[in-house]
């Protein structure tokens, strides 16, 4: 069975009084272990299917199964705790809280979801900004870092819980390029331990980084390169 498998999912938002359709009756195989770009120009439908996929939205119809569990059907609280346990995010904005110090920050998923206690959760968030090459910045805060070391903040949240997959939109979005590559190199050797990456992107530098490339223009998936 695929890791992730999407049929004929559809979404379709309102904006400014008018019906646009996110996803066009789109299907996706991803196996585990895969690294994956999805491209395509701004309001093309990619973050909606990263969102469908990571569980942070559902769509309209059709079915997306992540590890033979179908998020289409799953309710709130089901999607909260998978997301939670299965899944990791990191966003092109960091999304950091700027009051809370490095590791305050990589432990926030494990404090939201009631998991372990506070030795427990300190432990696992030092050991995932080891990971990262970032123990010795744990106690601090996003102003202290920079640009690459916070998305490596924000890849150590995304690992804290062992997730299997790791969606990120965007994630050399607001970096140099030398930035943008140490944040790559990171997220391909998580790759290569195992980790299942679907990337988010318009660079194309990025892109070709990945195993394969899908490209989705409005809302339906136009290309696909690398294994089919």
């Amino acid at each position: 069975m695929a890791f992730v498998q999407c049929t004929g999912l559809c979404k379709t938002y309102t904006v400014g009084g008018e019906q646009v359709r996110a996803l066009d009756h789109v299907s996706l195989t991803v196996e585990r272990g895969d690294f994956i770009a999805i491209c395509g120009p701004s309001g093309s439908g990619k973050s909606t299917l990263a969102n469908v996929i990571g569980g942070l939205d559902q769509p309209d119809s059709g079915s997306v199964v992540v590890d033979g569990v179908d998020l289409a059907r799953a309710k709130d609280a089901e999607l909260s705790a998978y997301r939670n346990s299965h899944i990791g995010f990191v966003f092109q904005s960091f999304n950091l809280q700027s009051h809370e110090t490095a590791l305050e920050n990589v432990i926030s998923p494990l404090v939201v979801g009631g998991v372990g206690k506070k030795r427990t959760r300190r432990a696992k968030g030092m050991r995932a900004l080891e990971r990262v090459g970032l123990a010795d910045r744990a106690g601090h805060k996003p102003t202290q870092l920079s640009g690459g070391q916070r998305q490596r903040v924000a890849i150590a949240r995304a690992l804290v819980n062992n997730p299997a997959l790791i969606i990120a939109d965007e994630p050399t979005g607001n970096l140099d390029s030398h930035r943008g590559a140490e944040v790559m190199a990171e997220l391909e050797r998580l790759n290569r331990e195992g980790i299942t990456l679907v990337i988010i992107t318009h660079d194309q530098a990025v892109a070709a980084r990945a195993g394969r490339v899908l490209t989705i223009k409005d809302g339906t998936i136009t290309e696909t390169r690398g294994r089919a």
